[in-house]
């Protein structure tokens, strides 16, 4: 088959295509083998290309941690899937299992979920990793509750723009921080109540002024930095905040302690790290909620941007500019 591989640390160009042996599946377990349509580029991959993936010894890697494809050959065990099955997950290309900038995968049936028949393999790719960061972050590490306010830095990002959505399908009021008007109409029509511009904006006094002087009850950081201690204030007493990224070592808690803020740390990784089953299989019930919902038209995955398998370099490119919106797709096969 063919897949990309990152032949060691660095720039975009060490993703190369190449041919490597196809996967196949033993007829003993629970796994699928799936023929990959379109792979999701997440911020992690670039990260991973750039420093090194988690298993330096097991080079060259396949990265991509997203994959929608159909399913060709199944396990003797496998219970809910058969050949012919449209899929979508998030598993894989962390250096170790396998990922999905390639023709053709194994993963455990527990880990997947059936794709919306209403999206295309596209969207269904660009989707995985941003749900689940987005569901695990408001739902279980920050509690949210109907008729709650939540503050969503970088709405029109990846994992911004479901989590937007994710709230209002709770019933939560939405502000949401952007930097144009583009992104703040963008924003808009996913549900947000307030677009607060950042760059002209002291986003804690807007968030402030919105709340009538309280604070949010949750507010959740997907940019990191500077900008999670500079959200404290802007959080209520007794309030949670939940970041997706590493919080500096220069952080000052001053503020968090004083307003009693619960502080949540989302990684939705960890379970592929740590080989948690029960965690990769809860994985697969939260897709399987959000394919749902993306069936009825209430959750929609923005794709700005879509590559055939073999420019992957170039989709690298494009993320690391910071700049877009929604989500980048690497194409393998038509269907």
């Amino acid at each position: 088959m063919k897949a990309v591989l990152m032949t060691a640390a660095g720039s975009p160009e060490v993703l190369q295509l190449q041919e490597v042996p196809t996967p196949s599946v033993p007829l003993d377990n629970t796994q699928l083998l799936v023929r990959l349509v379109a792979a999701g580029v997440n911020p992690i991959d670039t990260k991973l290309r750039k420093r090194g993936t988690f298993y330096p010894d097991q080079m060259p890697a396949i990265l991509g941690c997203d994959g929608a494809g159909v399913v060709e050959a199944v396990g003797a065990g496998v219970q809910k899937f058969r050949p012919g099955d449209a899929v979508f997950f998030c598993y894989g290309g962390l250096g170790g299992h396998q990922g999905n900038y390639a023709e053709y995968t194994v993963v455990d049936e527990r880990f997947v979920a059936r794709k919306p028949t209403s999206v295309s393999f596209a969207e269904a790719a660009a989707a995985p990793l941003v749900l689940i960061t987005a569901w695990e972050a408001l739902y279980e590490r920050g509690r949210l509750e109907p008729g709650e306010r939540v503050l969503i830095h970088a709405g029109a990002g990846g994992v911004g723009h479901v989590a937007i959505q994710l709230a209002k399908l709770k019933g939560a009021a939405v502000a949401t921080t952007v930097s144009t008007q583009e992104k703040a109409d963008f924003v808009q029509q996913l549900g947000a109540d307030y677009p607060i511009f950042y760059k002209q904006t002291d986003f804690v006094q807007a968030t402030l002024d919105w709340t009538g002087g309280g604070g949010v009850d949750l507010a959740f950081d997907t940019v990191g930095g500077e900008t999670f201690q500079k959200t404290f204030p802007a959080v209520r007493v007794y309030g949670d905040i939940v970041t997706i990224l590493e919080p500096d070592a220069n952080t000052v808690w001053k503020t968090a302690r004083n307003r009693n803020l619960r502080i949540g740390l989302e990684l939705m990784l960890t379970p592929m790290l740590l080989g948690l089953d029960e965690s990769l299989q809860h994985h697969g019930e939260i897709l399987s909620q959000c394919a749902t919902w993306m069936e009825q038209g209430k959750l929609k995955i923005q794709v700005n941007h879509q590559f055939p398998l073999k420019d992957a370099a170039k989709a690298h490119e494009l993320i690391e500019t910071g700049a877009i919106a929604g989500k980048i797709v690497l194409l393998i096969s038509d269907e």
